[in-house]
């Protein structure tokens, strides 16, 4: 509460009396009045009809916009004379507003000037008032009320914002998980994107797939370091930049050096990097050729058995701009066989005994899964026994994208 005794005696340089910060008071949830008028009697009246009011003690009053405008808290209510030595009308009105956007401001007028009240309401004011038409539950009311109407207009405009917000999350997040662009009926392509606690964080996750008309098979999974926009939107840059020059004929590894390129510059800080693994499946299924930049390498899903698919590790986008030397890995791959690629979220969660899951606990849960046959039943198996361990402390975003085809064994073909 602010009394005159609370007020310091010698308040710090060039903040007036009355506006320094107040002592921490048990009734700190009533409102702090801040009365702006250059009358020394109409300060006063106005003084003694808050006290009479019973809604409030906490009260400061500067006599100019100059004083006021240098107080150090930001008041609930802000009672406002128009006509100041230092700003006149509702020039007044507006650098009050600038100064203290959330707060409630009333405008005081004179019995002749009812006009510019209604002029100021309509400006950004929530009320004014006649002086000398003024009693203490007269303003009292008006106080709580004008107060009342700024938090629902702030609390609407926050929600507002916030939407706006969610709106501009879904379409980056759409950005990061497109609909893969493939033909062949035989493909069976199963996904999954779970964003990080509470979609909280929008993270950089991101995948893509691409079929070549003789139905040569194109993907990409990749990880921007962090969570935010601006690594979202990262994301979204690499993953239409690779589809771009995929579609165009570029070769993987020329690829992953025009990807860094735009990755470091577009990127707002120099320690942001990404991880990106490519593949390219032969249209008879049987081998695959597997780009790594500081990514996991796919998974080949056999029935019983997980085995990642033996590649060679390059650096990661970004890490050490123009030093990458990617090459591609040729895979084998089994009759019937399929490929799982994910990003590092899958493992950096936790397991049931507090301990981190690891990447190799992973795989080894995957290949105990594996001889789930359904693609979408073996991707929400593998997330809820992930999930059953982690109990929900993990916060990283977590991609994962699941081709099957036909092949001589009872894979479903979708």
């Amino acid at each position: 509460m602010i009394t005159d005794a609370d007020l310091p005696t010698a308040p710090p340089a060039g903040v007036p009396a009355g506006l320094a910060d107040p002592a921490p008071s048990p009734t700190a949830a009533e409102p702090t009045v801040l009365l702006i008028e250059d009358d020394p009697g109409d300060a006063l009246l106005t003084r003694e009809l808050l006290s009479d009011s019973g809604i409030s003690n906490r009260f400061a009053q500067a006599s100019s916009l100059t004083a006021a405008s240098i107080a150090p808290t930001a008041p609930d209510c802000v009672l406002l004379d128009l006509h100041l030595p230092d700003c006149q009308g509702l020039e007044a009105l507006s650098r009050v507003l600038h100064r203290w956007p959330d707060a409630a401001v009333v405008v005081l007028t004179g019995l002749d000037d009812a006009a510019t009240g209604t002029a100021a309401v309509a400006a950004g004011a929530q009320d004014y008032l006649v002086k000398g038409h003024i009693d203490a539950a007269l303003l009292g009311r008006t106080i709580q009320y004008a107060i009342q109407r700024r938090r629902a207009v702030v609390t609407e405009r926050q929600l507002r914002d916030s939407r706006m917000q969610a709106s501009e999350n879904t379409r980056l997040q759409r950005g990061l998980l497109p609909t893969p662009l493939i033909t062949d009926p035989a493909l069976t392509v199963v996904s999954r994107y779970v964003p990080g606690r509470g979609r909280s964080l929008l993270g950089g996750d991101f995948f893509d797939l691409v079929q070549d008309a003789d139905h040569t098979l194109h993907a990409v999974v990749g990880d921007v370091c962090g969570n935010g926009p601006d690594e979202a939107a990262i994301g979204v840059g690499l993953r239409v930049g690779w589809r771009t020059l995929t579609l165009a004929g570029v070769d993987k590894a020329s690829r992953m050096r025009l990807l860094e390129q735009v990755l470091v510059a577009e990127r707002p800080s120099e320690s942001m990097f990404a991880t990106a693994c490519t593949i390219r499946v032969t249209p008879d299924r049987s081998e695959v050729v597997v780009v790594s930049a500081g990514h996991p390498a796919p998974l080949v899903i056999t029935p019983g058995a997980a085995d990642p698919a033996p590649i060679r590790h390059h650096l990661g986008l970004g890490m050490f701009p123009g030093r990458g030397r990617w090459q591609e890995s040729a895979v084998t791959l089994p009759a019937g066989a399929g490929l799982l690629l994910y990003t590092d979220g899958v493992y950096e969660g936790f397991s049931e005994d507090g301990t981190r899951l690891g990447e190799q606990r992973f795989i080894e849960l995957a290949g105990a899964l594996s001889t789930i046959t359904d693609p979408g039943e073996f991707l929400t198996a593998l997330l809820d026994e992930i999930r059953r361990g982690d109990g929900g402390r993990h916060s990283d975003d977590t991609a994962l994208l699941y081709l099957t085809w036909p092949g001589g064994s009872d894979t479903p073909t979708g």
